[in-house]
């Protein structure tokens, strides 16, 4: 009884096994990826420059994305670029953080974690292949007074995520761009779910004079 059992267990975690590897292979097929996973661009570029600092977190993660597209490389000036990406973003607003909510004592309950970046794409002559683009992600995160360390730690964690899905939806725009042709129109840039946006006010207009008789 023991060992039928135990034949029985192997058997279900077997075939739990194979429909797992199922579904990812079907995943897999239909181009569907994890956000943050990363997703495979074909850049229309031999080489490209990055105008950002050798340090900058954002910079890092471009190169290392640009480099995993096999044929384009890296460039260490513009003179050696197809491609130059430029940031026109104020490194200092880059990364912002609000008030999202209080609590019933006026004290702060959420916040909300932005990454906005301004960029566009020239040639080394400095012709305009991606006119500039907006993309602004955001990410609520709560609040506790008793959790210091904990919430800084996450909210490290959420800029880190969102500065991977910005290069995605970069790197996916960058592989559109059709050089040779004048640069497309900006597109509206992508806020993740989970933010809402605010209602519009609309300013009470004055009651009407009665008429005049």
């Amino acid at each position: 009884m023991t060992t039928t059992l135990k034949s029985r267990g192997a058997l279900r975690r077997s075939m739990l096994a194979l429909a797992a590897l199922g579904v990812a292979a079907v995943a897999s097929g239909c181009g569907f990826h994890l956000r943050g996973s990363g997703g495979t661009y074909t850049l229309p570029f031999n080489a490209m420059y990055v105008g950002l600092p050798e340090s900058s977190p954002l910079a890092i993660e471009l190169k290392r994305n640009i480099r995993v597209n096999g044929h384009t490389s890296v460039a260490a000036s513009k003179a050696e670029a197809d491609g130059v990406i430029e940031v026109l973003t104020n490194p200092e607003r880059t990364r912002t953080k609000s008030i999202l909510s209080l609590n019933s004592n006026g004290r702060v309950r959420e916040y909300l974690l932005s990454y906005n970046i301004l960029f566009r794409v020239t040639d080394k002559a400095g012709n305009e292949l991606l006119a500039p683009t907006n993309i602004v992600l955001g990410r609520p995160i709560t609040f506790s007074e008793t959790q210091l360390l904990a919430k800084e730690q996450e909210e490290a964690l959420l800029y880190k995520d969102m500065q991977a899905d910005l290069v995605q939806q970069m790197m996916r725009r960058m592989a559109a761009i059709k050089p040779g042709k004048p640069a497309p129109a900006p597109t509206p840039s992508g806020v993740l779910p989970g933010v809402l946006s605010a209602p519009d006010v609309t300013a009470p207009t004055a009651p009407a004079a009665p008429p005049v008789r």
